[in-house]
C-alpha cells in the first residue's frame, strides 16, 4: 500500500478507536508526509503540463491528509475538539484542490473537463459533509452519545475520501491518462491495487 491508503486505514482505525475506547492514551494518526510534490514542475508538452497540473492540484488533498491532527480518544470532550480539528485540516485541503482545479487552463481535450468537474464535484460533496459533520461535532460536545454518533459520520466522511480515484480527471483523454502514467506526482496519486 502506498503511504496515503495507509494513512487514511489508520484514520479509519483512530475513530474506531475514538468511538470504543475513551479513557485510553492518545493516538497518533499520521506517520510523516504523502512524499506527493506540492507543485508540479512546468512542462513543455501541453498534455503533459496540464496533467501535471491537474495532479499538483489534487497533491493538496493528499498533503492535508499526511498531516492530519491527532486524533485524542482519551475523553470524549477530547475527541470531539481532535475530530474537529482533523476535519477543519480535511476542508483546508480539499479547499486547496478545489481551487487548484478551479485554476487550470482549459484541458487539451474536451473529454477532460467532464472529469475535472465531476472530481471537483466530488470534492466539493465531501467538503460539504466534513463541514457539516465538524459543526455536528462541536454542537454537540460534551453529550458523550452524541459524540460518538457524531464519530461515526466524520469516519464515514473519511471512508468517502479513501474510496476517491484521485486520478479519474485524466481518465477521459487516454493521451492525458498515458501522460499522468509518466510524471512522478501523478504516479503517486494512483490507487493501490486492493
Amino acid at each position: 500500500m502506498r503511504p496515503r491508503w495507509m494513512t487514511l486505514a489508520a484514520l479509519t482505525t483512530t475513530f474506531v478507536l475514538a468511538l470504543s475506547a475513551c479513557g485510553q492514551s492518545p493516538v497518533r494518526t499520521m506517520p510523516g508526509s504523502g512524499g506527493v510534490a506540492e507543485t508540479a514542475p512546468p512542462q513543455a508538452d501541453p498534455v503533459e503540463g496540464w496533467a501535471a497540473g491537474y495532479c499538483g492540484a489534487v497533491a493538496h488533498l493528499v498533503q492535508a491528509l499526511a498531516s492530519l491532527p491527532v486524533v485524542d480518544p482519551t475523553s470524549p470532550q477530547r475527541a470531539s475538539e481532535t475530530s474537529s480539528n482533523l476535519l477543519a485540516s480535511l476542508v483546508g485541503g480539499l479547499d486547496q484542490s478545489l481551487a487548484g482545479l478551479n485554476a487550470l487552463g482549459p484541458p487539451p481535450f474536451a473529454a477532460a473537463e467532464q472529469g475535472r468537474r465531476t472530481v471537483a464535484g466530488r470534492f466539493g460533496d465531501i467538503r460539504r459533509q466534513a463541514e457539516d459533520v465538524r459543526h455536528h461535532i462541536d454542537a454537540v460536545r460534551g453529550d458523550p452519545v452524541a459524540t460518538k454518533a457524531a464519530l461515526g459520520d466524520a469516519r464515514a466522511t473519511l471512508d468517502r475520501v479513501a474510496d476517491l480515484n484521485l486520478l479519474e480527471g485524466l481518465q477521459g483523454a487516454p493521451r492525458l491518462a498515458e501522460a499522468g502514467q509518466r510524471i512522478p506526482g501523478c504516479q503517486a496519486l494512483a490507487r493501490p491495487n486492493r
